[in-house]
């Protein structure tokens, strides 16, 4: 199970031990962490770390979900049952049979939505839409939210009934800012991953960008940093990754120059610097070298974005044209 996962520091460590504990149970799961940390992967890393490895892994976007529709996209429907109904099809519940069916950002559920999910849970007994006939199934339930669902029950916007039923097994994942050394470890990770799949020879970062990525908070988490791996792999120059543009002002902003933050004057020029010479690389980039292509992108004349490419030293040859 923890090939699927990297991290090392002693925080995930114990939280991967506790993911191995519950993929061992057949209960219901409800796992709660921020944007980005990585909810669905836990959710499969469980299923298929689990004895219903074998059967169907279900998911599926609570907020997509239109209210009137939460109980025929479940439970299915017959011919006939609404008006667009025009042919019989099964629900999430009967295709997720024998697996397990996994609900994300739970909490966006609609009241009327909650209720038809609880009665659902009791004993797993169901009625497709327009259907007199009462069906049952076996799967296991996992649920995802970015929020804390106490805090959604004391506001009223979650049923108490509804979050025992689902938080039988509790996992918090925790946030990448907590998780020492470890966004290091997945950056280069990503790295490795996007070179494979560009077919380019291997990079590594610069001392700069390592500082900003043990330095970044990444609110996003593990979307966020492997996102900015990505782009940053995109827009290297050459084997070396650099950090660029806002990601190196703060990088430079941050790092102690004899023990001193840098003067507000000096981060904000750096700032406009690394802007402006990624903004005319990218510009240059999708103009595939045309200097003329690339200054009517831009908004400029080409004449101003000829003295933005002298002044840093930007080849448009190196560029592809």
């Amino acid at each position: 199970m923890q090939d699927h996962f990297v991290g090392s520091s002693s925080v995930f460590q114990d939280w991967l031990r506790q993911l191995s504990r519950v993929a061992a149970s057949g209960a219901p799961v409800l796992i709660e962490g921020e944007t980005g940390s990585g909810k669905e992967l836990a959710a499969r890393a469980i299923h298929y770390g689990g004895e219903r490895a074998a059967g169907p892994f279900v998911a599926v976007n609570c907020g997509a979900l239109p209210d009137h529709l939460v109980e025929a996209e479940l439970f299915g429907h017959e011919r006939g049952a609404f008006t667009d109904a025009k042919t019989a099809r099964r629900g999430l519940v009967a295709q997720a049979d024998g697996g397990t069916l996994f609900l994300d950002e739970v909490d966006t559920l609609s009241p009327k939505a909650q209720v038809t999910l609880l009665r659902f849970l009791q004993d797993q007994r169901y009625r497709p839409l327009g259907s007199s006939r009462e069906l049952v199934t076996d799967v296991r339930m996992i649920a995802a939210t970015n929020e804390a669902l106490d805090d959604a029950v004391r506001h009223s916007r979650f049923r108490a009934d509804l979050l025992y039923r689902l938080r039988i097994l509790h996992l918090q994942i925790p946030p990448l800012r907590d998780r020492d050394g470890d966004a290091e470890q997945l950056a280069r990770h990503f790295v490795g991953v996007y070179c494979a799949k560009y077919g380019l020879a291997a990079r590594t970062f610069d001392e700069e960008s390592l500082d900003f990525i043990r330095r970044h908070r990444w609110p996003g988490n593990v979307r966020e940093l492997e996102s900015w791996v990505h782009r940053e792999l995109l827009m290297a120059d050459g084997l070396t990754m650099r950090a660029a543009g806002k990601a190196s002002a703060e990088a430079r902003a941050l790092r102690p120059g004899a023990g001193a933050l840098a003067t507000f004057c000096h981060a904000k020029a750096e700032a406009v610097r690394c802007f402006e010479r990624d903004y005319v690389i990218s510009a240059l980039r999708q103009a595939e070298g045309n200097v003329t292509r690339a200054a009517r992108l831009a908004g400029k004349e080409r004449r101003a974005f000829g003295k933005l490419l002298k002044k840093h030293g930007i080849d448009r040859q190196v560029l592809g044209g």
